[in-house]
This record gives C-alpha cells, structure tokens and sequence, in this order.
C-alpha cells in the first residue's frame, strides 16, 4: 500500500468543514451533548454545581449540532434542548457551544434556527427563552424580541420571545441543516 507523502505531512490540529446541527438520534450524541453541557454551565460558567440536568430533559428534545470528518459525524460540539411547556407553548434552554467552536459555521445561530424551526413545525404559536444577557444582542439579530429583564441562577438574564415569522417550519430535524465551516 502506497501512502501519500502529503497525507502523511498533514498537520495533526484540523478543523471540521461542515456541521450537522439536528436532533438527537443516537445514544453517544445526547451523551455528548450532556457532557458539553456540564462542561459550559458547570466547568466553564459556574452556573452550576457538578449538573445541570433537570425535570425538563424527561421530557425536552435535544438538538446537536455535530462536528464532520471526511462527511462522517465525529463529535457534538453544540447542544439546545427544546420542549412544549403547554399546547402551542414551547421553550429553549441550554443553549451550548464548545468555547473551541464558538467561531465556526455560527453553530449557536444554526442550533436556534432548528430548535425555533422544529417547534413552529409541530404547532408552536410562542417560542421563550431565558436568554443570559451576553447572548441578548445575538437573539435580537435572529429577530426575538426582549420581554423583560431577569435573573435566574444569580445570573443578569433577558426573557426573549422569537418571530416566529422569521423561522419556517422544519419538518424533519432529524436531518436538520448543514452548516459550513467558518474560512
């Protein structure tokens, strides 16, 4: 077997050229999105002690958004979970981006595309968020509105209600969307 020698010479380091950002559908991706979870909100934030799971994900969908090799799925690298609180009324929350990937493909931006899309497909009539208030001007880009200002977890927060005028419905999260690599 003969080996390229450029094959070889590559740079160990690389960068995905596409992400998947869909539903969960796989056992090592909601594992994955758990952790990149703990890992932001628990490690990185200090929002909280050792988890941050909850009642909600019982019964929340959970989206990721997955790194791709060579168009094979390699690792979630962004999470958000979604759920209908009541009839038409649904939530996001855990809204996370691996700090490595914040750059690439507007990964945070693709994921509440897909959460606000998936929900408007399955009879959302209002999409909440408790958005902390770093991520407020990001939300008022994608066209949601602030409802009030908060604090939950000792932490500045805004509630913020999307257009949902502004995000089609998606009917099949599971394939989701592909997003490009940031160049």
């Amino acid at each position: 077997m003969v080996i390229e020698d450029s094959i070889v010479d590559a740079p160990p380091a690389y960068a995905p050229c596409s992400f998947r950002v869909k539903w969960v559908d796989s056992a090592w991706e909601l594992a994955q999105a758990h952790a990149l979870r703990r890992a932001v909100f628990c490690i990185e934030q200090g929002v909280f002690v050792g988890d941050d799971l909850d009642a909600i994900d019982g019964h929340a969908q959970t989206l990721v958004a997955v790194s791709q090799v060579g168009g094979m799925p390699d690792q979630v690298v962004g999470t958000v979970r979604i759920h209908e609180q009541e009839a038409g009324l649904w939530w996001g929350s855990r809204l996370a981006v691996h700090a490595a990937f914040r750059r690439h493909g507007q990964l945070g931006a693709t994921l509440i595309r897909l959460a606000v899309g998936s929900a408007h497909a399955r009879g959302s009539r209002v999409f909440l968020a408790h958005v902390q208030a770093q991520n407020v001007p990001l939300f008022e880009k994608l066209r949601w509105q602030r409802l009030k200002d908060e604090t939950l977890h000792g932490r500045p927060h805004a509630l913020m209600q999307a257009d949902l005028a502004a995000y089609p419905p998606c009917h099949d999260p599971v394939t989701g969307f592909l997003a490009r690599a940031a160049r």
